[in-house]
């Protein structure tokens, strides 16, 4: 995987957030409302006991798989697969461990050309459309994954090569796939118009959930190491602002992104940075504990939100699940505010403030809270 503007406050609220995405597969991801997909990308079976103990579910990509011996592995862990479908997979079609197809990755970036030869333009969406009839015709009882780079969030991204600032090529893309991920990293990006803007990565959300009509899940990657940047990496506090960004804009599924290529190639960065796994950890957690709520549909109008500096606004998401209203709320941009928020119920009310040990008194279904720098809080009111 390789490496704007203010969005109106209720964005996470729209209408294309209550659509069902398409299609149920016999043999896809699990359905359970307690169940959310949490994947790594490309990593070694051999590591999926410790993946495990982090509270990831999935695992996305294989090298040279699947074998009979990685399979084992995913299983005893418990960890299901998102492979490219292969004659090497295909002869396990028939285990549970596989749970969808994957196109190449990013295939809207410029293609290697191979022996020095440069680069040629990207794959067609065309062809990923062709592609997805054909590993839907072997198979149809699973979903297929296609994974974008970062042109979904950044129109100027030159890795497109030829297809440069061509962003009406997404919704043509997103045709070939019944699962719609990218990836982009700005806590570790090498180029000032990126690097730092955290909210790039709601934005990819946004426009892949507007190209599918919000029909189809939409996936998000998340770094958690500073992959070829030897200056710079994310902060485990800007993973989690990443992660909640990403879920209050309407992501399905989050998917980590933990290889290191600089100054050398750990395979496992994630695992090798004790700090950040140990965060990966907590907010896996997190999202498993809250997955009855992040996988219910959006309750337009429940609440609104005011933020005191108008430069720092406050995105939030509105769930009801055991009886219980959740108001999951980040700061899009760096500094601090006050944020006010009104429920549309006026009644006196306790909020809980998920993971920091306190409470909060909203008299008429109003309450203030501060938030710096990308900061992310959960609010639970009613029944636990």
């Amino acid at each position: 995987m390789r490496f704007v503007r203010i969005f109106a406050l209720v964005l996470a609220l729209s209408p294309l957030s209550v659509l069902a995405a398409e299609g149920t597969f016999s043999r896809g991801l699990s359905t359970a409302q307690e169940f959310f997909p949490i994947a790594v990308w490309l990593q070694s079976p051999n590591n999926a006991e410790r993946y495990r103990a982090i509270g990831i579910n999935t695992f996305v990509g294989l090298w040279q798989g699947p074998t009979k011996e990685q399979l084992d592995l995913l299983d005893r862990a418990g960890i299901r697969l998102i492979c490219e479908q292969n004659s090497r997979s295909l002869r396990f079609k028939d285990r549970a461990t596989i749970v969808g197809w994957m196109h190449g990755d990013e295939p809207d970036n410029a293609q290697s050309l191979g022996n020095d030869k440069g680069y040629g333009p990207p794959v067609s969406p065309a062809t990923i459309v062709d592609s997805f009839h054909r590993i839907h015709n072997l198979d149809p009882d699973r979903p297929v994954m296609l994974n974008l780079g970062q042109g979904v969030a950044w129109d100027g991204w030159h890795g497109r090569g030829a297809r440069t600032n061509h962003p009406e090529d997404y919704p043509r893309y997103v045709k070939g796939c019944d699962i719609a991920s990218f990836d982009i990293y700005p806590g570790c990006h090498d180029n000032a118009e990126i690097a730092g803007k955290l909210w790039y990565v709601p934005l990819g959300v946004d426009r892949l959930r507007r190209w599918t009509e919000g029909r189809k899940d939409v996936w998000c990657c998340i770094e958690t190491t500073r992959i070829s940047n030897e200056s710079r990496k994310a902060t485990p506090g800007e993973m989690r602002s990443e992660v909640w960004m990403a879920l209050i804009h309407g992501a399905r599924g989050i998917i980590y992104f933990a290889h290191q290529f600089k100054p050398k190639f750990i395979e496992a960065g994630l695992l090798a940075d004790e700090e950040m796994a140990r965060e990966v950890g907590a907010v896996n957690r997190q999202i498993k504990e809250l997955s009855p709520a992040l996988n219910s549909p959006d309750v337009p109008r429940a609440c609104r939100v005011a933020s005191s500096q108008q430069n720092v606004p406050v995105h939030f998401a509105v769930k009801r699940a055991g009886g219980a209203t959740y108001v999951f709320a980040v700061a899009m941009r760096p500094g601090a505010t006050q944020a006010t928020f009104t429920l549309a119920d006026t009644a006196d009310a306790t909020v809980e403030v998920l993971g920091e040990s306190r409470s909060i008194k909203a008299q008429g279904g109003t309450w203030n809270d501060r938030f710096k720098n990308y900061q992310v809080h959960l609010y639970r009111i009613g029944k636990h």
